[in-house]
């Protein structure tokens, strides 16, 4: 519960904050506010596309999320995501096959590349204690430079070098049901694919023992060293599970929002993942509705951008300011903790003088 007034608190801090930054640039709040939530749930379409636009960060804040509720601090989803699409996208553009089992192919490509790209920080953490922050940064940019070379080389478009060939419409998670259910949006059978795993992760780490074991090394790595937990497999798996989410993040990327691969862009939804897992409080439910409500502010602000003249900027500004509170729920959760031992030493200081006064 308390985790959940802390996000909360962060949300209302960020829209307090793009009110005052509206107000300081000219602009009204309340009309901006307005605009902005209309361009994400005005009508099905606008639903439909904040919906895709959230798809990919529930993955990225739930490959962030689980290496949190392990110990680990994954900074690698971008690369992750990355390296994940293109391996889909290279299944999707060779094979030819029935569209289920294609999807299935395309499905544990991402899982493989997203896992192996996570791989490498994962060992060098179990066996050398090189700290994931420094090799998954790294990793981000071999996987960055890795696909700068591998695009144009194997899978260059005919007629545009810095992308791929457009994959096929069986090789997509495009749906023109989900499509037309939402007034041509760009909803897809990711968002589908991103609710089951949810479900699967929150039970992994919370009924089963693996989840436990993992937790345990998150919580003291020696002291569940002491009980006899294998810690550098832990680890190890730990990254693997929080790669292949990162991997099936790019599948909704490349595979469902869009439809090929593009050289020169590191997936910013690598990174925002960070912040849809710290608002998420670090728990599966949590990441899906953060995800979404992320969803929403980058849908929403092209349109308050067109009908105020607000610049887009400040809903980046509404997302760094949720972040930053977020980021900084140790000290809200002190806060309310004081908070809470005021008013139970004021009302056990009143409870002995309202006694002795009815006596």
């Amino acid at each position: 519960m308390r985790n959940v007034i802390i996000s909360l608190c962060a949300v209302l801090f960020g829209l307090i904050g793009g009110a005052i930054l509206m107000a300081a640039t000219g602009h009204d709040p309340i009309q901006g506010y307005q605009y902005l939530f209309q361009g994400g749930l005005k009508n099905p379409s606008r639903i439909g596309d904040t919906l895709a636009t959230g798809t990919p960060l529930i993955f990225t804040g739930l490959s962030v999320a689980f290496a949190f509720r392990t110990g680990l601090f994954n900074i690698g989803a971008a690369g992750q995501m990355l390296f994940g699409g293109f391996c889909a996208t290279v299944v999707g553009l060779n094979v030819d096959t029935a569209r289920p089992l294609l999807l299935a192919m395309m499905i544990l490509a991402a899982i493989l590349g997203g896992a192996v790209w996570a791989f490498i920080p994962g060992l060098l953490k179990a066996r050398f204690n090189v700290h994931e922050v420094v090799s998954t940064i790294m990793m981000n940019w071999i996987a960055y430079w890795t696909i700068y070379y591998a695009v144009p080389a194997y899978l260059k478009a005919e007629s545009v070098e810095t992308e791929s060939r457009l994959l096929p419409d069986k090789a997509t998670l495009k749906s023109a049901f989900l499509s037309d259910m939402f007034g041509g949006s760009y909803i897809n059978l990711g968002l589908f694919i991103a609710v089951i795993v949810v479900l699967i992760i929150a039970f992994v780490i919370n009924k089963t023992t693996l989840g436990y074991e993992l937790k345990a090394v998150g919580y003291n790595r020696h002291s569940a060293e002491y009980a006899g937990i294998p810690v550098n497999r832990s680890i190890i798996t730990s990254m693997l599970i929080s790669g292949a989410l990162a991997g099936l993040g790019g599948l909704a990327q490349y595979a469902g929002n869009g439809a090929n691969i593009q050289i020169g862009v590191l997936p910013s939804q690598g990174y925002d993942g960070i912040a849809v897992s710290l608002l998420g409080a670090n728990s599966p439910l949590g990441v899906l509705i953060s995800a979404l409500f992320f969803g929403l502010l980058y849908s929403g602000r092209g349109f308050m951008n067109a009908m105020t003249e607000i610049p887009p900027e400040i809903a980046d500004s509404i997302i760094a300011i949720i972040i930053y509170f977020a980021a900084t729920s140790v000290l809200m959760n002190r806060l309310i903790t004081w908070l809470i031992n005021r008013r139970r030493t004021a009302a056990a200081k009143g409870g002995p003088v309202s006694g002795k006064e009815n006596a």
